[in-house]
């Protein structure tokens, strides 16, 4: 199983409690790192601002929503899969956006995946029990652990 920290970038607090509520739940071994828009997503990635004494290494899994402020979760994810040393992270794009365009957009720019957050608890805390399963206990990386030479 990979330990590694899942990175969840969402500006919504109530959205921030209950993935974070639905993951205890599920009992991951991840640390959660909580980024509030794209920008500090992008500052932990690249360990700079707040992040910079950060440990080294790419996280297992990013949850990416997709409405962000300052930068938002497009450009985040077309800059991740742009840079070599972060291009194999996978990314979930966990959104209340239904709109067609926002999921070619998110396919064309490199998804993983492409989750619209259910509206209960019940069935949120199930989807997110179905991601962390196969993202973080199934899901086995091209290169495991290490990218471009860095531990991950």
């Amino acid at each position: 199983m990979d330990t590694r920290p899942i990175l969840l970038a969402e500006d919504d607090p109530l959205g921030v409690e209950l993935m974070l509520e639905a993951l205890a739940d599920f009992h991951l071994a991840n640390e959660i790192q909580v980024v509030r828009c794209g920008e500090e997503a992008l500052d932990y990635l690249y360990q700079r601002g707040s992040f910079a004494a950060r440990p080294p290494g790419n996280p297992a899994l990013i949850l990416l929503d997709l409405k962000m402020p300052k930068v938002d979760g497009l450009e985040v994810l077309r800059q991740i899969r742009a840079d070599q040393d972060l291009q194999l992270i996978p990314v979930i794009i966990l959104t209340s956006s239904r709109e067609e365009q926002d999921v070619v957009a998110s396919y064309d720019s490199g998804a993983n995946a492409y989750v619209v957050k259910p509206l209960d608890f019940v069935e949120f805390v199930q989807a997110v029990k179905h991601l962390g399963i196969f993202w973080v206990m199934l899901n086995k990386s091209p290169r495991g652990s290490v990218v471009s030479g860095k531990q991950s």
